[in-house]
């Protein structure tokens, strides 16, 4: 694998608009003290874990929902409630990647192993539970490891487990996104089993908003901040329908019936969330939204 895999984003701070509204310092006081607590009881799913399959998962769904809902970031699902259409059947869930809220959101609909940047495994408590939960790490700066991981989401895949990937590699602002890259979707091709991609939308009184972003200079504790400021955050889940083993000839051509079936989700009824000090225009790349 070359080094051309690794993928970048254009989205920068000006992607990043300011909030229409924002919570009180008060409501802000009260979702920081309520989401470090909702963190820290994540110890517990050390437990969760060692319970029989529907309980355990119901358990670690339910945690990471109870997170989302402390940062005060409401769930949406649209379509199909599991990733999975056939119970033990393993499926490759391929989606796009906005802000580190991803992970819970995803996990909040169906706890899955998912590939992440090395970095995210250093974060305090919620690193920790992530790795628990069956977390990939590909390291971006050594990717010579990349065929390996590959074979061992494969292995996964087989042992009838839904994993999941970013599959633009990197993160960008939510009114646009970037190829999906192929590699990782090798793993479903050698484990004979469907792609199910999703999309991931963020929105503000039903608008497009880019405050979950985390790009340009954020640091996590940045994107923290902001997300614990802004008033009425939804995070939309769309599970899209499955991709059949055999559609696809090679990696490429999956990765391209994923991205463009991504594209088909339109939001003709959102409208982007602009306000004071938005510098953000659309990049002329791929859209999220077609």
């Amino acid at each position: 694998m070359s080094h051309a895999w690794m993928p970048a984003s254009p989205c920068g701070d000006g992607c990043v608009a300011s909030a229409p509204r924002t919570a009180g310092k008060v409501r802000q006081a009260w979702r920081a003290f309520t989401a470090v607590t909702a963190l820290l009881c994540g110890v517990w799913l050390a437990f969760a874990l060692l319970l029989p399959g529907k309980q355990r998962e119901s358990v670690v769904r339910l945690w990471f929902h109870a997170v989302l809902r402390a940062f005060g970031v409401r769930l949406e699902v649209h379509g199909p409630k599991r990733f999975q259409a056939v119970p033990q059947r393993g499926v490759l869930v391929a989606s796009n990647h906005v802000s580190w809220l991803d992970e819970l959101a995803i996990d909040a609909v169906q706890p899955i192993k998912l590939v992440a940047k090395k970095d995210i495994k250093s974060w305090p408590v919620l690193g920790r539970i992530i790795t628990a939960v069956g977390t990939v790490y590909l390291d971006r700066e050594r990717l010579r490891e990349l065929p390996k991981t590959v074979e061992e989401l494969a292995a996964t895949l087989r042992g009838g487990s839904a994993v999941g990937i970013h599959a633009e590699g990197t993160t960008w602002c939510g009114l646009a996104s970037g190829r999906y890259k192929p590699a990782l979707f090798q793993a479903a091709l050698d484990a004979g089993v469907p792609v199910r991609p999703i999309v991931l939308r963020y929105r503000v009184d039903g608008h497009v908003s880019t405050q979950p972003a985390f790009i340009g200079s954020d640091t996590l504790v940045d994107s923290i901040r902001r997300v614990l400021r802004v008033k009425g955050l939804t995070v939309e889940v769309h599970v899209l329908d499955e991709i059949a083993p055999g559609r696809a000839a090679d990696r490429r051509e999956l990765a391209k019936l994923a991205k463009e079936q991504s594209n088909r989700l339109t939001s003709t009824e959102l409208e982007v969330a602009r306000s004071t000090g938005d510098t953000h225009r659309a990049p002329a790349v791929s859209p999220l939204v077609a």
